[in-house]
């Protein structure tokens, strides 16, 4: 499972690099709105890390389920503050969501077997 993370984590800058590479004033100021908007503030980070997973999980993003819960485990948030935040996500997503809960929870166990 070590792989499952890398290999999203590589894809994902590799693939950033070559969009951002395209120097495109818009992409790259949705890039930085992104960046910014998960820094801390009013909300700390983790909160925001949280809230970004449920949003992802609900709009059934599953690269991006991924990215905010590597950002969650960084920030020491728990198995069952994660399973609390992703029932949450369940709730307001519905049934269609459980399928996207295997996913998010097959990949927070290959966040645990690795050293990050």
């Amino acid at each position: 499972m070590h792989n499952k993370v890398q290999e999203f984590n590589e894809y994902r800058s590799k693939m950033n690099d070559k969009i951002l590479d395209s120097d495109n004033k818009i992409i790259k100021r949705i890039f930085n709105l992104d960046t910014n908007a998960f820094k801390e503030g009013h909300l700390p980070v983790k909160t925001k890390e949280l809230l970004g997973l449920v949003a992802s999980a609900v709009l059934r993003c599953d690269d991006c389920v991924q990215y905010h819960l590597e950002a969650s485990y960084k920030l020491g948030v728990t198995k069952d503050e994660m399973m609390e935040t992703m029932s949450i996500a369940n709730l307001i997503g519905g049934t269609i969501m459980i399928p996207h809960l295997r996913r998010a929870v097959e990949y927070w166990e290959a966040l645990e077997q690795q050293d990050i």
